[in-house]
């Protein structure tokens, strides 16, 4: 075997090793578009929006919230918003209330 035949052979194994590793990497990279860990990794198995697509905007967003809260850094934080949306569809009912009454 000559060396350049020695150097395409080694080529074309290391474009089949690269080929291979980069299709691995690609699938295990997270999907923070449609499917984000924070929104898929619930003991349920249940991804979030499953259930708040059927709910409201406020009511929804306050779930998403709750959901998500230990799954990302500042618990806490998540659920000051959840709060923020529970108030905002609280009061926004109770104004429905008054506009009928």
């Amino acid at each position: 075997m000559s060396i350049s035949e020695l150097e395409r052979k080694m080529q074309e194994f290391h474009d089949a090793v690269t080929d291979v590793v980069t299709s691995d990497i690609v699938e295990l990279k997270e999907d923070v578009v449609n499917h984000p860990k924070h929104y898929t990794q619930h003991p349920s198995g249940v991804e979030c929006i499953d259930i708040t697509e059927h709910m409201g905007f406020n009511l929804g967003n306050a779930l998403k919230y709750i959901w998500r809260c230990d799954l990302k850094r500042d618990a806490v934080e998540d659920l000051q918003k959840a709060k923020w949306y529970i108030e905002r569809e609280i009061d926004r009912r109770l104004r429905h209330v008054k506009e009928v009454s």
